[in-house]
């Protein structure tokens, strides 16, 4: 049996980052700190059908999620985009990380634990905040054409099922002796079955062996 006490180096958290390592949701907080309260209002007049459709879980988040980029970001200069992504993701979204989170990360680091975020969220907007701290980041990303946003995503949306096909697709699992996970939502449900311990809202809910 793999015990966890076998090699700190052969441990892994996986970390959902929208309400694990924040407060709140990203997405929302970069729009809020990119566009004024008008523009907001306005984009969510807009958006209103759509937005309603998915909470009625009559459209996908992938879906739901497109539209909104689309609306907010479509036809924008990539390198527009990825500036004020870069912006956001250095400078502000450390006001949403709970510390208590980041104090959880820092401690598997020291550790000698690999951490990886997993995330719906784009990878313009975390990159920088995970890079800063050490962090691997497996997320969805934006498509861009003859330099310019579409609205489209390159990626599936990093969700449920997804997020485990992810990181099945650049970490071999069976060299790790012990998973950890960390998740708040149904959209962290397969992720958090893959570790031996994991956490759904910060409380234990399982440990065992794989």
């Amino acid at each position: 049996m793999k015990k966890k006490e076998d090699n700190n180096k052969n441990i892994i958290a996986f970390f959902d980052f929208d309400h694990t390592i924040s407060k709140s949701d990203s997405f929302l907080d970069f729009l809020i700190n990119t566009f004024t309260k008008l523009e907001l209002f306005q984009g969510l007049i807009f958006l209103f059908p759509v937005l309603c459709l998915y909470k009625l879980k009559l459209i996908p988040n992938w879906n739901a999620k497109e539209s909104t980029l689309k609306y907010f970001f479509g036809g924008w200069a990539e390198e527009k985009f990825r500036g004020c992504a870069s912006f956001y993701s250095k400078q502000i979204m450390h006001n949403i990380v709970r510390s208590t989170a980041l104090e959880k990360v820092r401690g598997h680091i020291i550790k000698g634990h690999r951490v990886v975020v997993v995330s719906a969220s784009l990878r313009s907007w975390l990159f920088g905040w995970c890079n800063d701290h050490g962090l691997e980041l497996i997320c969805t990303e934006a498509v861009s054409e003859d330099g310019k946003i579409t609205g489209k995503l390159k990626t599936k949306n990093c969700w449920g099922p997804e997020k485990v096909r992810r990181i099945k697709e650049v970490i071999n699992l069976e060299d790790y002796s012990y998973i950890y996970a960390y998740g708040d939502s149904a959209g962290d449900t397969e992720m958090l079955e893959l570790a031996n311990e994991g956490y759904f809202n910060w409380k234990k809910i399982s440990r065992r062996e794989r």
